[in-house]
């Protein structure tokens, strides 16, 4: 089993469109690819519980089918920080859940399990020093950036690629999402990050209106995945 961490260079800068649009792509290539959001904040109140619209995304684009408890064990309702929402309902997120979480999914025949973060790549759990990343670095979970393409995206990525080093992790690519149809430069943004992360770009997300559905992949693509 392949599993890879997808965080990004901050909040809504695209991480589950990638990881729905990379999920989509390893399909193609073999029917076992899996996408978990262990943490999510921001759910609705259904029938069935609690349900938050990337957690679904990713359900639904996974070609191993699982049930919802898998794939986003942990939901809170106010679109807040996680460890914020938890602390409300005097509760506390603990690496233990999370590896709960990981090994459950790790238990169905996948080949590839994709496990999208929340926040950026710092996010913490508690109040305690506890940080999601500190879980990514106990389980040496391969990473993959997703960059939100606009304006302080070149520090923001440098930074976060920095960040994942240091915590002796590694980065296997990096995903670049176009956030808007008018950022200036945007070509020479990209083509400055592809000569600063040393990272392979595996793929680019173009700015799409409507509903998110194109992916460029790169050649690096099939080298970090097969």
């Amino acid at each position: 089993m392949n599993t890879y961490f997808i965080t990004g260079t901050d909040t809504d800068v695209g991480k589950t469109v990638a990881t729905v649009l990379l999920l989509k792509s390893l399909t193609h290539i073999s029917k076992h690819a899996l996408g978990i959001k262990p943490i999510s904040a921001g759910c609705e109140m259904t029938p069935s519980g609690l349900r938050n619209e990337d957690a679904l995304k990713l359900q639904e684009a996974s070609s191993i089918k699982a049930d919802y408890a898998t794939i986003n064990p942990i939901a809170y309702a106010p679109f807040i920080a996680p460890h914020i929402a938890a602390q409300q309902q005097g509760e506390t997120l603990t690496f233990g859940q999370l590896q709960e979480c990981l090994d459950k999914a790790r238990m169905l025949n996948v080949k590839w399990l994709l496990v999208e973060g929340a926040g950026g790549w710092r996010l913490p759990l508690n109040n305690q020093g506890d940080f999601y990343s500190d879980f990514v670095r106990q389980n040496q979970l391969n990473v993959i950036l997703v960059v939100g393409m606009k304006l302080g995206c070149l520090n923001h990525a440098v930074l976060t690629h920095q960040a994942i080093i240091d915590d002796g992790l590694t980065c296997v690519g990096w995903v670049a999402n176009q956030l808007s149809d008018d950022m200036p430069y945007y070509a020479e943004n990209l083509e400055t990050l592809q000569a600063l992360l040393p990272c392979p770009q595996i793929a680019e997300i173009p700015y799409q209106k409507e509903a998110v559905d194109t992916i460029k992949l790169s050649e690096n693509f099939l080298k970090v995945f097969c």
